[in-house]
């Protein structure tokens, strides 16, 4: 069933405020895995993609979340050079 809103043109018109943020049903939800509500929320001044699924539970129907950050922390490419002189001479000062 296809929304009848557009979650990213609804989340850019609203005003963006600290420890908020906003679901909309996944209009592209093709797999049982895929969340049933997508959107964004700013927590601490960081922003987060956030992923619901509403579930079954034992004291009825409940909504489980996922928070992944929008601009991922960029992990280490390159291992340290140990071979180098500035590193030797480091070394040789201890």
């Amino acid at each position: 069933m296809a929304s009848k809103y557009k979650s990213s043109k609804i989340y850019l018109k609203m005003e963006k405020r600290d420890n908020s943020g906003a679901l909309f049903i996944n209009d592209k939800r093709e797999k049982e895995t895929h969340p049933h509500y997508q959107g964004k929320a700013t927590i601490g001044g960081v922003d987060y993609y956030v992923s619901a699924w509403v579930k079954d539970g034992a004291k009825g129907k409940f909504q489980s979340l996922s928070f992944k950050p929008v601009q991922e922390q960029a992990k280490p490419t390159d291992k340290p050079n140990y071979n180098n002189k500035h590193f030797d001479d480091f070394l040789g000062n201890l």
